[in-house]
């Protein structure tokens, strides 16, 4: 039987919301379950998400808690807080200290910069040197915010806390010329994309991507032959199958 555990939250705005909905979602693929809590339930909340900017969640930080952890997100935390995190909120750092202290078996290794510091490599003939390893940075290029969001938190449970998104596929494109991904979440039905050309300029292009993931209404098996040749790991019919999609992003540890 999984574990649950109940998160009151308090405040924070729609955007916040809907990301954090996302996440608790997504953790019932877990061992661990995060469930929201509402008031009339039989069960207790173990733990509170406060919003900093709200004055309700100051009021609640204040009450008798029972020995509730007290999560802050915000400036000037109170007392008695158990962490605090601050703006922009990394729900994968919320969910990754949730995990320390609740999971018994979940994975809280983020692996938040390959490229970090490192002893001074010996000097190597210039035939010789190797190319830097590409960051875990990856790329939502979809038009529809939901579905950002909801691939932005299915990244953060594997791991990936790193991603930038494009609505567009001049967006997109200029994202790449500027910055290193290894992966990229792409929505066939990008306004300003030209079909699969566009999807070869990431996987071919003078910067290619390692690893490209493309949804999909309705792919046909023409369509499926001419994503092998674009180079791409996956071609998936929208919605993503969450099984599916955790399989493709678990290959990329």
């Amino acid at each position: 039987m999984p574990q649950q555990v109940f998160v009151k939250v308090v405040g924070f705005s729609d955007v916040e919301r809907h990301a954090l909905d996302a996440v608790l979602r997504l953790s019932r693929e877990r061992p661990t379950n995060y469930l929201l809590w509402a008031e009339g339930a039989t069960a207790m909340p173990a733990l509170a998400l406060l919003d900093g900017q709200s004055n309700e969640a100051r009021l609640e930080a204040g009450k008798p808690n029972g020995g509730m952890k007290l999560v802050w997100v915000g400036e000037d935390p109170p007392a008695g807080v158990w962490r605090t995190f601050s703006r922009p909120v990394s729900w994968a750092d919320v969910v990754s200290a949730m995990d320390e202290e609740f999971a018994s078996h979940a994975s809280v290794e983020f692996d938040l910069d390959l490229t970090g510091v490192q002893d001074e490599p010996a000097t190597l003939p210039p035939d010789e040197v190797p190319e830097e390893p590409v960051p875990r940075r990856a790329l939502i290029a979809n038009a529809d915010l939901a579905e950002r969001l909801y691939l932005r938190a299915k990244l953060a449970l594997n791991h990936m806390t790193i991603a930038d998104e494009a609505e567009t596929a001049a967006q997109a494109l200029e994202l790449v010329r500027a910055r290193k991904y290894m992966l990229a979440l792409v929505d066939m039905g990008l306004p300003g994309g030209d079909g699969w050309e566009f999807v070869r300029r990431l996987t071919k292009g003078d910067a290619p991507i390692p690893h490209v993931i493309v949804t999909q209404q309705q792919p046909s098996l023409g369509e499926r032959l001419r994503a092998r040749f674009a180079g791409v790991d996956a071609l998936m019919r929208k919605p993503p199958d969450p099984e599916r999609l955790q399989e493709l992003l678990q290959k990329l540890h």
